[in-house]
């Protein structure tokens, strides 16, 4: 409330630089969290499980809602955390939020209310959310995107109140967007995930390098003798083999 009540009196100009470069235009993610997920988390075994382990250990913490300095249970807000929604209890949610920002950098939680009151949460895929900036630099709402349809979420101008709550990693040159740390290691794994696939492509062609050995006979069309051959033969074999 504080900050909403500062907000509402106060703008930064450098914020209204920001929304002015934008013009007020959908701006997606400079990196592709698409690509780092199919390169990484779904190619990249270790790039896999440190996202893994990261997400479940996090998520696995427990939730505690207290009420007069004591645990409240079965206070509404502790539900919700217990079971956001019908298809996931509260630690699901916790490891996909937290596996979306280790691979986007960004996560996205919508808040879904009846009457005022908080009834769900369900976590948005950060590949489908773009970000629309408003005249003080602030969002001015969320639009997100699937199987060719648009959703828009608006953002109150004066509370910064949404439905949609953006949680993001420090990026040093991007004013909406975070910085994951798949992105970080997106040349390390790249090169693990090369050198993987050479190794698999030589072990299927019995350990053999592709490659020709070609012998230019010349103007007059000699050929190389037996005992050249052979030598060639032996040489070739005691710089490969090993």
């Amino acid at each position: 409330d504080a900050f909403a009540r500062l907000r509402e009196k106060k703008s930064s100009p450098s914020r209204r630089l920001i929304a002015l470069s934008n013009l007020a235009r959908p701006v997606w993610p400079t990196g592709n969290a698409a690509r780092r997920a199919r390169e990484g988390f779904e190619r990249n075994a270790v790039a896999y499980r440190c996202v893994r382990l990261i997400a479940e250990s996090a998520a696995a913490l427990p939730l505690i809602v207290e009420r007069d300095g004591k645990s409240a249970p079965d206070h509404p807000l502790a539900v919700l955390l217990c079971k956001p929604n019908p298809e996931e209890t509260g630690q699901e949610l916790f490891e996909t939020i937290l596996g979306h920002l280790q691979i986007a950098g960004d996560a996205y939680v919508e808040l879904v209310e009846i009457d005022g009151v908080p009834k769900a949460l369900y976590a948005l895929r950060p590949d489908r959310m773009q970000v629309v900036p408003g005249p003080k630099g602030w969002p001015l709402a969320w639009e997100y995107r699937a199987d060719g349809r648009m959703l828009r979420y608006p953002v109150d101008q004066d509370t910064g109140r949404s439905p949609i709550l953006h949680l993001k990693l420090f990026h040093p040159f991007d004013d909406h967007y975070g910085l994951s740390p798949l992105q970080a290691a997106s040349f390390a794994i790249d090169i693990h995930n090369e050198g993987g696939a050479w190794n698999k492509a030589l072990i299927e062609n019995a350990a053999r390098p592709s490659g020709a050995l070609v012998y230019n006979a010349g103007e007059n069309g000699a050929r190389l003798t037996d005992d050249q051959f052979e030598r060639l033969k032996s040489e070739l074999e005691s710089l490969q083999q090993g």
